[in-house]
C-alpha cells in the first residue's frame, strides 16, 4: 500500500527506457481561483463551504460603513448626553440593522441545524446587551465582528492575488498564421500545430515549440528564474513568459486550457482548498468548543441568580461577555491564511506545494534522498572516451553500442547514440532488443548475441576478469560511469568484453552549497541513491558533500532505501524527475520533482514540483515551510492564552463587551497580519562553484 496514500503508477517506474509513460492527464480548463471560506468552521465546521466569502460582497462592505457610522455617532451621543436614550438607542438599533443583517441570516442557519456557531454567539451576545439596555455595546459588537469578517475575507483575497496574478498575465489574444496571413484571434481558438507571433515585449499567449527567430524570455512567472533564459528555433517556451527584444514565431503545442500555466494555477488552487492537519485538527477544535463555550455562557447566566440570588442582569452581561471572548475568530483563522500565504509564495517562487499536508511535512523533514542523474549531476551525460580490450576496434565496439542503444531514450544511451552518430560511424537496429532493468540491455548485432550494461550485469554475465575490473576501477575512480560492450554468453560461448565507454556528467553548479544549504535548513541526513558504481557514487558524494552514498541499487533498492530512512528519521523526502523515480517517491513522505517546467505527468505525480533545475528550491521551501509552521504555532498559541485571560477577567467582574470585542477583533487582525508576512519572504540565491566532468546512473 501507497503509505501516502497516493496511487502509485508501476508504468512510472524506472527502466532501461529512462522514461515513463504516465497516466494521460486529464484535461481541465482554467478557472478563477476558488475564493472558499478562510474559516470553515464559522457557518460550518466540518467544512461545506456555503458559497459566501467574508468581506467579498460589495452589499456588506458598504453595509458595514454605514454601521460604523450609526455607532459612532451614538458612542458620541451618548458621551455627550445629546438626543436621549431613545435616540441613542435608534443609532444603536440602526447600526446593529445595517452592520448584522447577513449576520443574522447565518445565526438563523447554524440554529436551524442545531449546532452553535460563532455567528450565533454574537447574535446572543448582541440581544442579551440590548435586553439589559446596553445598547450601544451591542450595536459595537455587531459591527466590530462585523469588521473581523471582513479582515478575514481582505485576508483570504490577499494571499490569493498572487495565483489571480498568473491568470492576468497569459494574453486573452494570440497573432495566427492563417492561410498566409497573421490574425488576431482568442487563445481559446487556437488550435494546436498553428503558428503565432509575439513581438518583443509581448507575453507568449500559448506553449509551444519556437521556429523562427531568437529572443531571451522571462520564464519568472513559472519557473521563478530571475533571469531571462535566451531561446531559440526549438526551444520550448511557456504560456504567461514574457518575450525580450527578438521577434518570434512559436508552434503551439497545447491548447489554452491544458498549458502549463493553466495546469499550475489549477493545482495552486487544489493545494488550497487542501486543509492541513494542524487546520484539521483546529476546525475539530472549534466544532466541538463552541457548542461547550454555549453552554457555558447559559450556566454563568443561569447558575449565580438560581442558587446564589445573583443580579440577572450583572450575570446576563457576564455571559454576553463570555460568549464574545469565546468566539475562536483568531484561532479559526490562524492556520488557513497561513497556509495559504506559505503555498502563494513558494508558488511565485516556481514550487509547487500540493496541499498544506504537504507544507507541514516538508516543515518537519528530517532525512532527505536524492536521486543522483539530473538531480546532482545535469543529467546530460557525454563519451568520454573507448577503453578497447585486445585485439579490438573502438568503431566496432561503439557500433555494437549504438545499434542495441537505439532502442532506448536513457540518458546514456542517447548519449552513446549522439557520440557514434557524430563520428560518421553507420549502425543497424539491434534484433530481439531486450531490456534488463536497472542494469542494461541486449540484442543480436550482425548476428551475434551482445550486451552492454553496468559492472553489476558484467559480473552477473561472468565476463569480468582481473584486467576487466583493473580498467573498471581506474575509469570508475575519475568520477565516470561505465558502459561494458561485449559479446553475450550463448550456447556454450563463454562471452567476452570487448570494450569499456567511459560516460561523463556534469555536476550541478550549486549542489555542493545546495546540499549544505539543506544540512543549515535542519536536514539530519541527505542520502544519494544511484543505479551506478559505488566508487563513482562515493566520489560524487564527496565532491557536494553528501554523507550517505548509495550505489548499485536497482528500482526496487531505492524503494528500500526510503522506507529504511522512514524507519529511522520518520518524516523523510524523496527527490526525483518525478516519473522514473515515481516508486520511491511515493514511498518517502514528501516526493520532489526538480526542474519539470512543462513535463506535465511530472507536475501531477510529486507532492511537490520545482519548476526549475535548482537544487537549492528544496532548502527554499524547508525554510519557508519551517517559518509558516511557526507562525501558525504562534498564532494558535496568541488566540488561545488572549482567551483564556479575558476568561479569568470576566469570571472576576473586569471585562466589559467593549473590552471583548476589542479583544477579538485585535488578536483577528494581529494573527492576519502576521500570516501575511509570508508573502513578503525573499529568496535566497546560492553561490555556484565551477563544473566538474561528473558520472551519471546506468540504471538500465
Amino acid at each position: 500500500m501507497n503509505p501516502n496514500n497516493r496511487p502509485s503508477n508501476p508504468s512510472t517506474a524506472k527502466g532501461h527506457e529512462g522514461h515513463a509513460h504516465g497516466p494521460e492527464d486529464t484535461q481541465h480548463e482554467p478557472a478563477s481561483p476558488a475564493r472558499a471560506d478562510p474559516h470553515a468552521g464559522h457557518d460550518h465546521a466540518e467544512g461545506e463551504h456555503e458559497g459566501h466569502t467574508h468581506g467579498s460582497s460589495r452589499a456588506e462592505s458598504i453595509s458595514l460603513v454605514i454601521s460604523g457610522v450609526l455607532v459612532g455617532g451614538g458612542v458620541i451621543a451618548e458621551w455627550l448626553n445629546l438626543l436621549g436614550k431613545k435616540g441613542v438607542a435608534g443609532l444603536a438599533i440602526g447600526g446593529m440593522a445595517a452592520g448584522g443583517w447577513f449576520l443574522l441570516r447565518k445565526a438563523g442557519r447554524a440554529l436551524l441545524r442545531f449546532r452553535p456557531d460563532i455567528n450565533l454567539l454574537v447574535v446572543i451576545a448582541a440581544i442579551g446587551a440590548s435586553i439589559i439596555g446596553e445598547w450601544i455595546e451591542a450595536a459595537a459588537v455587531v459591527f466590530l465582528f462585523g469588521v473581523a469578517e471582513w479582515l478575514e475575507g481582505w485576508a483570504d483575497r490577499r494571499a490569493r492575488r498572487a495565483v489571480e496574478a498568473l491568470l492576468e498575465i497569459a494574453p486573452k489574444s494570440a497573432t495566427v498564421n492563417r492561410g498566409g496571413n497573421f490574425v488576431e484571434v482568442p487563445v481559446e481558438e487556437v488550435k494546436v500545430d498553428e503558428i503565432v507571433a509575439v513581438k518583443s515585449g509581448m507575453s507568449i499567449p500559448l506553449d509551444g515549440e519556437v521556429t523562427r527567430g531568437e529572443s531571451a524570455v522571462n520564464q519568472a512567472p513559472i519557473t521563478g528564474e530571475s533571469v531571462p533564459v535566451d531561446k531559440k528555433a526549438g526551444d520550448g517556451v511557456f504560456a504567461g513568459t514574457i518575450n525580450g527584444e527578438g521577434s518570434l514565431e512559436i508552434r503551439v503545442t497545447k491548447a489554452s486550457g491544458d498549458t502549463t500555466l493553466a495546469k499550475i494555477i489549477r493545482l495552486v488552487k487544489e493545494a488550497q482548498e487542501q486543509k492541513a492537519p494542524t487546520q484539521r485538527f483546529v476546525d475539530l477544535f472549534a466544532r466541538y468548543y463552541t457548542p461547550i463555550v454555549t453552554v457555558a455562557a447559559l450556566l454563568v447566566f443561569l447558575v449565580p441568580p438560581l442558587l446564589m440570588d445573583g443580579e440577572w442582569s450583572q450575570w446576563l452581561y457576564k455571559a454576553c461577555v463570555l460568549l464574545i471572548i469565546a468566539c475562536p475568530c483568531a484561532l479559526v483563522i490562524s492556520t488557513p491564511v497561513s497556509i495559504v500565504a506559505g503555498l502563494t509564495a513558494l508558488a511565485k517562487r516556481g514550487v509547487l506545494v500540493k496541499g498544506g499536508a504537504h507544507l507541514e511535512s516538508i516543515a518537519k523533514l528530517k532525512a532527505l534522498a536524492v536521486d543522483k542523474t539530473g538531480t546532482i549531476t545535469e543529467g546530460k551525460p557525454k563519451v568520454q572516451g573507448v577503453d578497447v580490450i585486445g585485439s579490438n576496434e573502438e568503431k566496432a565496439i561503439l557500433r555494437a553500442a549504438a545499434a542495441i542503444d537505439v532502442h532506448s531514450a536513457h540518458p546514456l544511451a542517447v548519449a552513446i547514440v549522439k557520440h557514434t552518430e557524430a563520428l560518421g560511424i553507420t549502425f543497424p537496429r539491434a534484433e530481439n532488443y531486450k531490456n534488463q532493468s536497472g542494469r542494461g540491455a541486449e540484442g543480436v548485432v550482425d548476428g551475434h548475441p551482445h550486451f552492454v550494461g553496468n559492472h553489476r550485469f558484467a559480473h552477473e554475465l561472468g565476463v569480468c576478469s582481473e584486467e576487466i575490473e583493473r580498467r573498471l576501477a581506474t575509469i570508475e575512480s575519475r568520477g565516470h560511469s561505465v558502459v561494458v560492450v561485449g559479446h553475450r554468453p550463448h550456447d556454450g560461448c563463454k562471452g567476452e568484453v570487448l570494450g569499456i565507454i567511459a560516460i561523463g556528467d556534469t555536476l550541478r553548479a550549486n549542489a555542493a552549497d545546495a546540499i549544505r544549504a539543506l544540512h543549515e535548513a535542519g536536514v539530519e541526513s541527505v542520502m544519494m541513491l544511484s543505479g551506478d558504481n559505488q566508487r563513482t557514487v562515493d566520489f560524487i558524494a564527496k565532491q557536494v558533500g553528501i554523507d550517505d552514498p548509495r550505489g548499485d541499487l536497482l528500482p526496487d533498492d531505492k524503494v528500500g532505501a526510503v522506507k529504511a530512512l522512514r524507519e529511522k528519521y520518520g518524516i523523510v523526502g524523496m527527490v526525483g524527475d518525478g516519473v522514473n523515480d515515481a516508486p520511491a517517491m511515493a514511498t518517502a513522505t514528501v516526493g520532489i520533482a526538480m526542474g519539470v517546467a512543462g513535463t506535465d505527468a511530472a507536475i501531477e505525480t510529486a507532492d511537490i514540483a520545482l519548476m526549475q533545475d535548482d537544487l537549492a528550491k528544496i532548502a527554499e521551501t524547508i525554510r519557508l515551510g519551517r517559518r509558516t509552521l511557526g507562525i501558525i504555532r504562534f498564532n494558535i498559541a496568541f488566540a488561545l492564552s488572549l482567551k483564556l485571560i479575558f476568561l479569568v477577567l470576566t469570571l472576576m467582574g473586569y471585562a466589559s463587551l467593549w473590552l471583548a470585542i476589542m479583544a477579538d477583533t485585535g488578536a483577528t487582525l494581529l494573527v492576519v497580519a502576521n500570516a501575511l508576512r509570508l508573502l513578503r519572504s525573499k529568496s535566497v540565491a546560492l553561490a555556484a562553484p565551477p563544473s566538474a566532468a561528473m558520472a551519471v546512473d546506468r540504471e538500465k
